[in-house]
């Protein structure tokens, strides 16, 4: 039986891109960036503020043409066939692109008629999708009146009225609470799941990548440092441990002595080992405890997190927006 790797693997990419690099002034905002995002993928790209998330998305959604590389877009390349890319897109940005004087129905209607959709077409697509992302009831208000969630749910409903195969979505929970986030989170896995599309997700909540994505990528200073499944990332940062909590500190002392590399904590009545969070690994450390007729309260598993993966890869925590996007 195929791995899920291996059938991400043989899928074809929807995005492919080979040395995009950009540069404004003597900024380098890009310098060389390889990307393959197989259809039917949620694909995260990570990086501090300044690292090139944004002008990554620009040039892929054709806004803005790159100095050196290429790319293919499912199937049309960026250069030779822009319009082609075009066609096969929906770009989603970090703001709600809606007019707030039209309803939630005249927005989708209008996004229908600017994509020459017979008014037919339009209408039931817009129908379908308001009742898709829960927005029927409020298909006819002003979009004035909608909270942030709901502005976000519409914003992303407008991308859809094109029945886009590819999605750009640039932070597209920025200022939700954690309901209309994680809300927004089902909509967009459901999107890959049950229609197949690919979506290029940047975000600057580790926890969206980790919920969301197939593989992720992190971006710093407009190279990619690291790319790979959330666990791989986390597999690459030093420092997970099990920690072996005792009743007294007769227990810690015994047990401290049969393990060669630890971190004693004697007001906590704690022990700190080395770990990589493997089965194989906590076996070990309980056959141990067996044999030493030792006996632990407690114990937990602590591996590092993306939080772990981003400080580490990017050397730096993120920072306010600077001249690079």
């Amino acid at each position: 039986m195929n791995s899920p790797t291996a059938t991400l693997t043989a899928t074809a990419p929807a995005i492919s891109a080979i040395g995009l690099r950009k540069t404004y002034g003597d900024k380098v905002v890009l310098d060389g960036v390889d990307l393959r995002i197989p259809e039917g993928t949620v694909f995260a790209l990570l990086g501090p503020n300044g690292a090139g998330k944004t002008t990554t998305v620009e040039i892929l959604s054709t806004l803005v043409p790159a100095d050196d590389g290429q790319a293919q877009i499912a199937g049309h390349d960026l250069v030779r066939d822009p319009d082609g890319v075009r066609s096969a897109i929906g770009v989603t940005g970090q703001f709600a692109a809606v007019d707030n004087l039209l309803t939630a129905e005249e927005n989708l209607l209008l996004m229908a008629d600017l994509g020459h959709l017979p008014r037919r077409e339009g209408r039931r697509r817009a129908t379908a999708l308001l009742e898709r992302l829960e927005l029927a009831e409020s298909a006819r208000k002003p979009v004035v009146a909608f909270s942030g969630g709901m502005r976000r749910k519409l914003d992303l409903a407008m991308t859809l009225v094109g029945d886009p195969r590819v999605i750009f979505l640039d932070e597209p929970t920025t200022g939700l609470d954690p309901r209309s986030r994680r809300t927004m989170w089902q909509i967009i896995r459901g999107l890959v799941d049950d229609d197949g599309v690919t979506v290029f997700l940047t975000t600057q909540y580790l926890e969206e990548a980790d919920q969301l994505a197939d593989r992720i990528a992190v971006l710093d200073h407009g190279r990619l440092v690291a790319e790979g499944t959330a666990d791989e990332l986390k597999r690459l940062i030093p420092g997970g441990h099990i920690r072996l909590q005792f009743a007294d500190e007769a227990q810690l002392d015994s047990a401290a002595r049969h393990f060669g590399v630890s971190a004693r904590d004697p007001e906590a009545l704690s022990l700190r080992i080395p770990s990589d969070g493997s089965v194989p690994t906590l076996r070990a450390v309980l056959d141990v405890l067996d044999d030493a007729a030792v006996r632990a309260e407690s114990l937990t598993v602590h591996t590092p997190d993306l939080d772990d993966v981003f400080l580490t890869l990017t050397g730096r925590p993120d920072s306010p927006k600077d001249t690079a996007r």
